[in-house]
């Protein structure tokens, strides 16, 4: 796939992400996309170790897409986590 395609992958898994897991987190448009574009990598590696199958085949491919939104889920969770104790730290 290309940039093009992985950037429009990233934006809409990661905003699948966030409506998935609602709450207030920190960072614009450009953050949602790094999410998700990392959550699409994450996914596609935990199903090829996990499944043994290929799950970043192209754009319009079903596992692509839930491979890219479990993932974004995944580092959406350890972002807060990472962001939320720096941010509790920073008020102590």
């Amino acid at each position: 796939m290309g940039i093009i395609a992985w950037i429009l992958i990233g934006l809409f898994a990661g905003l699948i992400a966030k409506a998935l897991m609602p709450g207030r987190d920190p960072g614009g448009i450009l953050v949602t996309m790094l999410i998700g574009i990392l959550g699409g990598l994450l996914g596609g590696f935990l199903g090829k170790v996990i499944f043994g199958v290929e799950s970043i085949d192209g754009f319009f491919e079903l596992s692509t897409w839930i491979a890219a939104i479990i993932g974004s889920v995944i580092i959406l969770a350890v972002y807060r986590m990472v962001t939320g104790r720096s941010r509790g730290r920073a008020h102590a």
